[in-house]
């Protein structure tokens, strides 16, 4: 008999969050529960960036999950943080 686990596929958006709970076979991948959250057919433009996290690092597509793990997709940046600090502080200056 197979045992299951619990993940959650998490989405964040400017405007909202996305949380979708699923229960997975073991062994099961980063990219087995993307594909099953449907996060892939409704944001492909962001999946397709495959950048993911598990508890704030970076993770390959294929790492196998641990029972209740919080898989990120995260968005790409839009600026590099430190550009974006540099910036902050010429126009504090100003």
């Amino acid at each position: 008999m197979e045992n299951n686990i619990t993940v959650e596929v998490v989405l964040a958006l400017p405007e909202q969050q996305h949380l979708r709970r699923l229960t997975l076979p073991e062994q099961a991948s980063v990219f087995d529960a993307i594909e099953q959250s449907g996060f892939s057919n409704e944001y492909p433009h962001i999946v397709q960036q495959q950048l993911f996290a598990r508890r704030g690092k970076r993770i390959s597509p294929n790492a196998v999950l641990e029972n209740n793990d919080r898989i990120d997709i995260c968005r790409p940046l839009k600026i590099d943080p430190k550009t974006a600090r540099i910036l902050r502080a010429e126009k504090q200056k100003a």
